[in-house]
């Protein structure tokens, strides 16, 4: 940038309507006039850009005047002369005399500015530097020479320092105390925009809010996608907008938000600070306190005094707290100027030991996250009030954190802020107590004085007889007119022993109300003696039980269901039992095949209540074949039972067809789809040639056989095969195995190698490693397996062991 920046700066103006551009056609008055503005408008913008350059020009003069103790024509032709040696333009250089002499936020973001850029491009460009001293200190001359019009502080910050930006437009927020925003000024903004958004109310999300409540710079890069209304949203709406707060001090007097036209690319840190900047600048613009040093905020304000007034006249214990800065007018804490003469300190200690220290000092249980300085600091800054009530509250005393409970109320008023806590009395909190535990447990007390008759209840006594409070109390020997006639002997026996024999008593009663409503009733009841011993009054309770009541009577109900119902399914568990041993006894005899040696092994479920269908038989054909089967039955109880025999007893009969396994699963699963209904279940079936030792078999949905041959054992491989019942045609394929003298074959169940935590696959190799180690007779060995089996299921099982002779 060069020469007169401002000049170039200035706003060009919009195309004139399109009846004045048409060519070849003389101008009408309407166009002339339309010219006539534009060119008045755009002239008033330059003069307005220039003035800001000259008064940048003049502090700088003011500066050399100060340095060198010349004149104001010395130091104009001082400043010559250093244009003419620098080979800068009047208006850069007076940038950078303004910010060596000022050495302020804005100098320190120029010169970040130009090392940023440098460090990422190689030497930093002098001119860059320049360029943004310029901008910035031309924005701050042209706000500081409009600072009481918060609009033309928005056109000075869009003309000289945004537009370079690409910026389109400007908005300049107050923050009001009560969390709504007020439009202050704007710039690039149609007017009737700017109308319909000179207010936002409490609550309402949107950019510059959420840079209010967050406190920090929020960037958006298109604000369509972000979801927040805002100004100028439908003119611009896939835009970029930047927003961030303004304060001093620590207060937050806005928000400064600015608008892009198009999709704002992630911005360097360097642009984001000098955003801040020109909001650090706006802010000094709004801030309505008193000028002088940054720390002169820790001394006593001007309206300190009226805010002390008002916590004397408070009836709660209040607190007045002025902000402490640091040098660089940041907040630190905030000074306890004054604890009202109704202070209680959570931890007892006097108001004199916390008048005039620091509130971390006092209190640096506070600094904790979202804790009581968060609060403070927050309402500090945006001035909108805070209120909670049952806020923990807690101190140091001897480096041991005592707790308090109080209701909080946190306001700002001028720079000060006032803390009210109203700590929680204890006698308060019991009593507050007891009537929550009253009324939760629908209990109401009473005293009767038997001297004067005089009769006392509490509200929910009234409630619990059904009564307004206006009623007179029902006296404890009136009880019996309401309450159930059957119930006169009960209350006559209490009355006797209370009012006669003076002695702690209780009954239970039925209430009947004036509403009809009878309700179930409790009184406990106590005599209180005078000093001669003798009856004075008597106190007490009455609880509402009808919950109770009716829960007894439903409760008993349901035992005697229960009792019925366990009856039953121990009737019917029985008879699965029954049945089950009756096919499938536990200690089955001995199986006598040509050829074979076999041995069976049967453990039922360790509950009575699994009743299972699981089912082996051998059974010696006609053909002198030998059918070999094992199956299980989906599901436990008595239709597993039941279903295990209609399959057990089908497959007999179908196997004297001399058909081969195949065949005979395929007939078996016709009959489980159509004759056994909602029965599923797994099988395998061989039939065995004693005269060539071949074994034909078939499978469905059940674990291959293990072949146990020599020191080693092996699965046959899968065929495949549906479960029987869930398809009503299926063909099972079959396999043939040549078995030689002293093979053994186990066919089993899944119960004997399921398990919850373990994969089939892994259970059945466990299942082949302890088969192919077992040593001894057939019968041994099975009851070697059965007794290793790692199942978990709580399922029946069962194992056939067959020895090729």
């Amino acid at each position: 940038m060069s020469g007169d920046t401002t000049r170039g700066a200035a706003v060009h103006p919009p195309s004139a309507p399109a009846a004045c551009a048409i060519p070849h056609q003389s101008p009408t008055p309407l166009g002339r006039l339309v010219a006539t503005v534009e060119r008045l408008r755009r002239e008033v913008l330059e003069a307005q850009a220039a003035a800001d350059g000259r008064a940048l020009v003049e502090l700088a003069k003011g500066i050399l005047i100060g340095q060198l103790h010349c004149t104001p024509a010395a130091a104009a032709r001082q400043l010559d002369v250093l244009c003419r040696e620098s080979g800068t333009s009047r208006l850069e250089l007076a940038a950078d005399i303004v910010n060596q002499a000022a050495r302020d936020h804005v100098s320190e973001v120029a010169a970040a500015f130009v090392e940023s850029a440098g460090s990422a491009d190689g030497p930093a460009d002098p001119a860059e530097h320049s360029t943004v001293s310029v901008r910035l200190r031309t924005a701050e001359s042209g706000m500081l020479a409009a600072a009481s019009d918060t609009q033309a502080v928005a056109e000075s910050l869009l003309t000289n320092a945004l537009r370079p930006l690409g910026a389109v437009a400007v908005a300049v927020w107050t923050a009001v105390p009560d969390g709504s925003l007020a439009l202050a000024g704007h710039a690039g903004f149609p007017p009737r925009e700017a109308v319909r958004w000179r207010h936002v109310p409490p609550g309402v999300s949107t950019v510059a809010g959420l840079a209010l409540r967050e406190r920090r710079l929020v960037t958006l890069a298109r604000l369509e996608r972000a979801g927040l209304p805002s100004i100028g949203h439908l003119q611009w709406p896939h835009g970029g907008r930047m927003a961030v707060p303004t304060g001093t001090g620590g207060r937050i007097h806005g928000v400064l938000e600015i608008c892009w036209p198009g999709p704002l690319a992630p911005q360097p840190p360097q642009i984001e600070r000098q955003v801040e900047a020109l909001a650090e600048l706006c802010a000094h613009t709004m801030d309505d306190s008193p000028p002088g040093d940054p720390t002169a905020a820790d001394v006593m304000l001007p309206d300190v005094a009226e805010l002390i007034d008002l916590a004397e006249g408070l009836q709660d214990p209040a607190v007045v707290l002025t902000p402490v800065l640091d040098h660089d007018g940041r907040l630190t804490d905030f000074r306890i100027r004054h604890a009202g003469s109704r202070f209680v300190d959570p931890v007892g200690r006097p108001r004199g030991d916390v008048n005039g220290a620091l509130l971390l000092e006092a209190y640096p249980m506070a600094a904790a996250e979202n804790g009581l300085f968060d609060i403070i600091e927050r309402v500090h800054a945006t001035g909108e009030p805070f209120r909670a009530e049952r806020m923990s509250l807690t101190a140091l005393v001897d480096q041991i954190p005592l707790t308090s409970v109080a209701d909080i109320s946190v306001s700002r008023h001028g720079a000060a802020v006032l803390l009210i806590w109203r700590i929680e009395d204890e006698t308060a909190r019991l009593a507050n107590l007891l009537q929550h535990a009253q009324r939760l447990g629908r209990i109401g007390g009473f005293e009767e004085n038997l001297a004067t008759g005089d009769t006392t209840w509490n509200a929910q006594l009234y409630a619990l007889h059904g009564l307004p409070a206006t009623a007179p109390p029902v006296r404890l020997r009136e009880l019996p007119d309401h309450a159930h006639p059957d119930d006169s002997a009960a209350l006559g026996r209490f009355l006797r022993a209370l009012l006669h024999h003076r002695r702690p008593s209780s009954v239970h009663f039925r209430l009947q109300r004036p509403d009809g409503i009878t309700r179930h009733i409790r009184v406990v009841a106590e005599p209180v003696l005078d000093a001669d011993r003798r009856l004075h009054s008597v106190r007490g309770a009455y609880q509402d039980i009808s919950a109770q009541h009716w829960t007894e009577v439903a409760l008993a109900a349901t035992r005697d269901q229960l009792a019925h119902t366990e009856a039953e399914s121990a009737e019917r568990n029985r008879l699965a039992l029954q049945l089950q041993h009756a096919i499938m006894p536990p200690t089955p005899p001995a199986i006598e095949a040509p050829g074979l040696l076999v041995a069976v092994r049967y453990r039922p479920a360790e509950t009575e209540s699994l009743v299972g269908g699981d089912w082996y038989d051998t059974v010696v054909l006609p053909s002198g074949l030998i059918m070999l089967s094992v199956g299980d039955v989906a599901g436990h109880g008595i239709e597993a039972a039941t279903g295990m025999v209609v399959l057990r007893n089908a497959l007999r009969g179908l196997a004297v067809t001399g058909a081969g396994p195949g065949q005979l699963l395929s007939w078996l699963n016709t009959v489980t789809h159509n004759l056994a209904k909602h029965v599923t279940a797994t099988a395998v079936c061989g039939i065995f040639d004693p005269r060539t030792r071949v074994l034909r078999w078939a499978r469905a949905g059940h674990l291959p056989p293990v072949l146990v041959r020599g020191g080693g054992a092996e699965a046959f491989p899968l065929i495949e095969g549906l479960l029987l019942g869930a398809l009503p045609d299926v063909t099972y394929g079959e396999r043939e195995v040549e078995l030689e003298p002293d093979d053994t074959l186990l066919m089993f169940t899944d119960g004997l190698v399921e398990r919850r935590d373990s994969s089939v696959q892994d259970s059945l190799g466990h299942l082949v490693t302890a088969a192919a180690a077992g040593a001894g007779d057939l019968g041994a060995r099975l009851d070697r397996l059965l007794a290793g089996s790692r199942s978990d299921t709580d399922d029946d099982t069962c194992v056939i062991g067959i020895q090729v002779g």
